[in-house]
């Protein structure tokens, strides 16, 4: 492994940042949330306390390698280079996001507000996270957490990754319209678009699809099935939301467990809005329009996020 020689740290711009873009000033934004009875102070508070901490990770890194700052909105054209660790600050979307990008470096994710943010994928303080980076930088040994990805590649070679999940669908509320193909069996689906979850992303929006399922069973004075086990370690598990049944479009083939040597075949049939974006990132997405064809399956690339000692 190259000598690491700078620290990438990867943030995104808080709750401010943002308002203060749409607004001009921060003095605009204050008053336009105050005349509708929001509070400008919890935004301020939290800025102020992230600009502290990511002035700590500086300082705490700047006694172990250079290090730059890359904004989240950068990412996909970031080129990473094999002598940099890079350091997450910033919410658990956050550290999902960045380690699309990575290419399996190490990750050090730091929570900047544990009074905030539960940090599940955060295990380093800013006051921490010094010694992790250190290890990285002089090749010792450190304990990893590897998470595995899932991929979606176009017959013309273009390719997303996910940490959570995929969405394949259309942009908008419209029905997604597209050809479905599994193991042998292929149907014509109208729907609201279909669902890939990786192990680490089972909880989230596919948890969602199931708590449906479940309150709809109950309703209906059935006894509600169990959810079926989340994806074990390079298995991904698809689900298609809401499928119509009509003269045209079927509806049976709508779940599956997808493993390497059985990916899941996606033909677009929408002549517009199609879209495969992962991990709610609906700005970092994939056209996919009549004529373009998925092929949705576990990625060989894996997430390896540094842990403490």
């Amino acid at each position: 492994m190259p000598k690491i020689e700078y620290a990438i740290i990867v943030r995104a711009k808080t709750r401010l940042e943002q308002l203060t873009a749409r607004y001009n000033t921060a003095a605009q934004a204050r008053f336009i949330l105050e005349r509708t009875g929001g509070n400008f102070d919890e935004y301020q508070a939290e800025h102020e306390r992230f600009e502290q901490a990511l002035s700590r990770v500086q300082r705490e890194l700047s006694q172990v390698v250079k290090s730059k700052v890359v904004d989240r909105e950068f990412l996909p054209s970031f080129i990473f280079a094999d002598d940099q660790v890079v350091v997450v600050v910033g919410q658990d979307g956050l550290v999902a996001n960045a380690a699309k990008y990575v290419r399996g470096r190490p990750l050090v994710a730091v929570n900047p507000d544990p009074d905030r943010y539960d940090g599940v994928l955060l295990p380093f303080r800013p006051d921490t996270c010094r010694a992790a980076v250190q290890a990285v930088a002089k090749g010792s040994d450190y304990p990893v957490r590897t998470q595995y990805l899932a991929q979606a590649t176009l017959q013309d070679g273009q390719r997303l990754l996910a940490f959570n999940d995929l969405f394949i669908g259309a942009a908008s509320h419209v029905s997604a319209r597209y050809r479905l193909t599994f193991t042998d069996r292929t149907e014509e689906h109208s729907s609201s678009g279909i669902i890939v979850a990786t192990p680490a992303g089972s909880t989230g929006w596919l948890s969602s699809i199931f708590n449906m399922t479940q309150g709809v069973e109950a309703f209906a004075q059935v006894r509600p099935l169990p959810p079926p086990a989340a994806p074990t370690a390079g298995e991904l598990l698809f689900v298609v939301r809401e499928p119509f049944r009509s003269q045209r479009t079927q509806a049976d083939l709508v779940a599956g467990r997808l493993a390497t040597g059985r990916p899941l075949r996606v033909e677009s049939l929408m002549p517009g809005g199609g879209v495969i974006f992962s991990d709610g990132v609906e700005a970092d997405f994939l056209r996919f329009n009549a004529g373009s064809v998925a092929t949705i399956g576990p990625s060989a690339e894996v997430a390896r996020l540094v842990q403490p000692r």
